[in-house]
């Protein structure tokens, strides 16, 4: 294997690939990047056997290939030199049978590589139900959704994102049992499929996604397949049946507040200055004549505001929950203004734009007697 391309161009595949790997991998050459240089491309391969992600590198995109050849590369290191090198071009060659040389300029390392024939066999075959959707879309979506889903394992499920597409709809769900992410969207293909990814997965594929474009879906039994801008990126699927989250959500709704986005998420951050993590309880008082936020802390104080800009419609009525969940639900949206719609004091609330439906945030209230 012997190649020359622009730093830059090697540093920026190298960054999407890394994302997948492992250096805990109990599979030592899964902590490496896998090069594969073919007669007019240069593929780089990263996996941890959950996530795979596979980048192209062209003949076309200032990649001189002198010879073609593979090995894997350990992906801290190779990703370390080719950001550090003083060097508009990188030249590398494999020298003496695995021990492969980077030499930039005015510098040259040599690192011991490993067979490729060792690198894991991984099917990336485009199988599967099969659909199209925009990529800035489906990045926003993942950004809506995944600070809903779970950190704990003890539910693994719960751990991931569930993607549910039927009759043109495609249905996004992330949940903690503590609260709700949900985003309706309409899609062009009819397609069927109801399954759940990671969202460590989902998150290292918002990563990468940068351009306005159209990415390909294929989904299978166990996997899914997203193809973009010269990447291949796979990963497993979270077996299990994702529970039934529709019964969760209200219908009727007895209260509403009307408010500016950014004025409520700045009033939250106020009053919870006097919080700590394991105490991070805020109450919001409601009636026509004021609504008031507030906070108490017996070994350090209180702290009220009067959210003047609010609008209330309803009974008068308290409730206290999580300012950090409340504050989470509130980023997702980018509108100026939202809506939270109660149905009692102790009853799960939602967060909507004021003039959307698609995005829907599902907070779960906190008892404080």
């Amino acid at each position: 294997m012997h190649f020359r391309i622009k730093r830059i161009k090697l540093l920026n595949a190298l960054a999407k690939a890394t994302r997948a790997v492992s250096v805990r991998s109990p599979l030592p050459v899964l902590t490496g990047i896998k090069f594969d240089l073919q007669a007019h491309q240069l593929i780089l391969t990263g996996s941890d056997s959950d996530i795979t992600i596979q980048t192209i590198i062209d003949e076309d995109d200032d990649l001189v290939i002198l010879k073609e050849g593979a090995v894997v590369l350990n992906s801290r290191y190779i990703f370390d030199i080719v950001r550090k090198i003083n060097s508009d071009d990188i030249e590398i060659e494999i020298i003496d049978g695995l021990l492969t040389r980077i030499k930039g300029s005015q510098i040259e390392y040599s690192l011991n590589g490993t067979d490729a024939i060792e690198y894991p066999r991984i099917d990336l075959s485009k199988t599967g139900t099969h659909f199209m959707m925009n990529a800035l879309v489906l990045k926003n979506i993942i950004g809506e959704t995944k600070f809903a889903a779970s950190d704990k394992e003890t539910r693994p499920i719960l751990t991931g994102i569930n993607f549910k597409a039927h009759d043109h709809v495609l249905e996004v769900v992330a949940t903690d049992s503590y609260r709700l992410a949900k985003k309706i969207i309409s899609i062009d293909e009819d397609v069927t499929f109801n399954i759940t990814i990671p969202k460590l997965s989902l998150d290292e594929i918002s990563k990468i996604i940068e351009k306005d474009e159209l990415i390909e879906l294929y989904v299978s039994e166990r996997k899914v397949l997203f193809v973009f801008d010269k990447n291949i990126i796979q990963t497993r699927l979270i077996d299990g049946s994702y529970p039934d989250t529709a019964r969760l959500i209200p219908l009727e709704f007895d209260y509403e507040l009307d408010i500016n986005r950014a004025d409520l998420l700045n009033a939250i951050d106020r009053v919870s200055l006097l919080l700590n993590e394991q105490n991070n309880i805020v109450k919001l008082d409601m009636s026509n004549e004021q609504v008031i936020l507030s906070s108490y802390q017996q070994e350090i104080g209180s702290v009220e505001e009067n959210l003047a800009s609010s609008f209330y419609k309803g009974e008068p009525l308290t409730i206290s929950f999580s300012c950090k969940y409340a504050s989470d639900a509130i980023k997702s949206f980018s509108g100026d203004k939202i809506k939270i719609l109660f149905t009692g004091e102790m009853k799960p609330f939602i967060v909507k734009d004021f003039d959307s439906d698609e995005l829907l945030q599902l907070v779960l209230p906190v008892r404080t007697y």
